[in-house]
């Protein structure tokens, strides 16, 4: 048995790590992509996760800047000179993400996530139905990426995050519900 993926796409201080999208606003896709040098892997992920993973992100920073004497330098904000408003460079999906760990390494004062692919539904029928996930997490050929980066470029990642999530289509006033391009039909929910 293995206890860690066949294949671990590692980006330890990356030239850049960013979420970013493909398609028009209700129809997008959501990637995480890192890149260094020349290397970039991208991997799809739900608007959810790419929202969530922002949030516990940047409550990690939040609380780190807590720590009494703050000797990792925490940035409140983005630092400017880290600001990344380019596109998504050419994407070729990896994976589509299923599981995402967020951690924190004291010695180099870097963010990591992990992504784990989602399994095939019938991958997991058959692992919830013989309890083979217990035994073999990373199934054989399975994947994962991790990206370490520092707390400013969290920060950014954060930031950037957020913004392309948030410029999703514009939400209904009376209903809350997304406001589709081509028209919407309020639901106003029964009182």
């Amino acid at each position: 048995m293995t206890d860690v993926p066949a294949h671990v796409h590692e980006f330890d201080w990356p030239d850049r790590v960013v979420i970013g999208t493909l398609g028009r606003p209700g129809a997008r896709t959501f990637y995480l992509q890192a890149r260094a040098g020349a290397r970039i892997v991208s991997i799809a992920l739900e608007k959810e996760q790419s929202a969530l993973l922002a949030q516990k992100i940047d409550e990690i920073l939040d609380r780190l800047r807590e720590v009494e004497g703050n000797r990792w330098s925490v940035p409140t904000s983005t630092p400017v000179e880290l600001v990344d408003n380019d596109p998504l460079e050419t994407v070729q999906e990896q994976f589509r993400a299923g599981t995402i760990g967020i951690g924190w390494d004291p010695t180099t004062a870097q963010v990591i996530i992990e992504a784990h692919p989602r399994p095939a539904d019938d991958e997991l029928d058959e692992g919830l139905a013989e309890d083979s996930f217990a035994e073999d997490p990373f199934p054989e050929g399975s994947e994962m990426l991790r990206v370490k980066m520092p707390v400013g470029t969290a920060r950014a990642f954060t930031q950037r995050t957020r913004e392309v999530v948030d410029a999703g289509r514009p939400l209904c006033t009376l209903c809350g519900y997304p406001i589709d391009p081509d028209g919407h039909t309020c639901i106003i929910p029964e009182s």
